[in-house]
């Protein structure tokens, strides 16, 4: 029987809040014993440490967002899988006419770091001791020849104008293709 269904008394938000975080838990419990379980078989190729961490926002559209991060990865039909490269928790801001991407990249040298962008993403790769790999899609088209990066105390900073959308009357930004 699911939470709200078949229940005699009115639940409060509170009861469906401790409700998720006992699920939560649970989920969490089991992925622990499956990472153990698989230590102990010698399932893994890439030695520790091993992350698995997620974070929970709510986005501009107010649909909520679980982000995860690390380089553990769970799916459904493959189980667990520990990956050589570690994802790094990553922030995007739309701010004014640039998006900014800020990265942990802690332990990472800054001559080993190698950022590549695109109109719609940006890829962040390192490889120093630690690896991390990360592709961040973009929440609009940027001019990816703009881009700037900085490196200061395990912290990745990015940014990166956007392309300005045609005013009205004004023509479209792009390349005219000739029809045959």
């Amino acid at each position: 029987m699911g939470f709200w269904f078949g229940r005699r008394r009115r639940r409060s938000i509170f009861d469906y809040i401790d409700y998720m975080f006992r699920e939560f838990e649970e989920e969490i419990r089991a992925l622990e014993e499956e990472i153990a379980e698989m230590l102990r078989r010698g399932g893994a190729s890439v030695r520790g440490p091993y992350v698995y961490g997620v974070r929970i926002t709510i986005g501009p559209d107010g649909v909520p967002r679980v982000e995860e991060f690390g380089n553990v990865k769970v799916s459904k039909g493959e189980g667990v899988k520990i990956l050589e490269e570690m994802e790094p928790l990553v922030d995007v801001i739309d701010h004014d006419d640039e998006i900014w991407i800020v990265a942990d990249l802690p332990g990472a040298s800054k001559d080993k770091i190698k950022v590549k962008a695109t109109e719609d993403k940006v890829i962040i790769r390192a490889e120093d001791g630690k690896k991390y790999y990360k592709v961040v899609e973009l929440p609009s088209k940027v001019k990816p020849e703009t881009a700037k990066a900085s490196y200061k105390n395990g912290v990745l900073e990015i940014r990166i104008k956007k392309v300005k959308p045609a005013k009205e009357g004004e023509e479209e930004p792009g390349f005219e293709v000739k029809v045959d």
